[in-house]
């Protein structure tokens, strides 16, 4: 199997939409920055999202720190397994490419938006980015903050966990792969796991 990859430039389109994002200053304004996620305050984050969310071009928020662009991160779990993407080398987000995935989601665009509720947000990324055939019962894990990098420094996961009674479940994307696995098979890929997925893998 050839190691080599394609380098590929993302569409002017794609990183000129606007996207979520809130002030790290407003974010963090009530509890500092953590490592890692925090269940205790995800009702406080929602609330602060909901209030104090604006919208700018996804290519100034790429590089500027001082925003948190905010990402819905669905983790979809199916009696003992769970739904693992790959992202493949033609990734936009190319710091990701080629990496393992638990987290189902995205950017939130502006034109996404017909209210002010993140769970509906998140509701419409999962189906935009999967087929699924079956019912499903949301609960939270917590809000996941990471500046251990360039990628995690300007974004923020809502971390839902999506259990579905049907196994019959499929990617969208065609920038990704996706099947169900074990716990067990999940932490054999671990280290090929995007840094978000590895920290909640430690609490699944």
């Amino acid at each position: 199997m050839s190691t080599k990859q394609t380098q590929t430039t993302p569409s002017s389109h794609t990183y000129n939409e606007d996207i979520l994002v809130v002030s790290r200053t407003v974010l963090f304004q009530s509890t500092s920055a953590w490592q890692g996620i925090r269940h205790d305050i995800f009702d406080v984050f929602v609330h602060n999202i909901e209030q104090n969310a604006c919208y700018i071009p996804r290519a100034q928020a790429e590089t500027n720190p001082s925003y948190k662009q905010i990402i819905p991160y669905l983790v979809f779990k199916h009696k003992n397994t769970f739904f693992v993407m790959q992202r493949k080398a033609t990734a936009s987000e190319q710091r990701l490419a080629n990496k393992f995935s638990l987290g189902i989601g995205g950017h939130i665009r502006q034109d996404d938006i017909s209210n002010n509720n993140i769970f509906d947000w998140a509701k419409r990324e999962f189906e935009e980015e999967v087929t699924y055939n079956g019912n499903i019962k949301i609960s939270n894990l917590g809000v996941l903050n990471d500046d251990s990098s360039d990628v995690g420094k300007v974004h923020l996961g809502m971390v839902l966990l999506l259990e579905g009674d049907s196994d019959q479940i499929s990617i969208k994307d065609e920038h990704k792969s996706g099947t169900l696995l074990t716990l067990e098979e999940c932490k054999a890929l671990n280290p090929r796991m995007e840094a978000w997925s590895k920290i909640i893998l430690e609490i699944l």
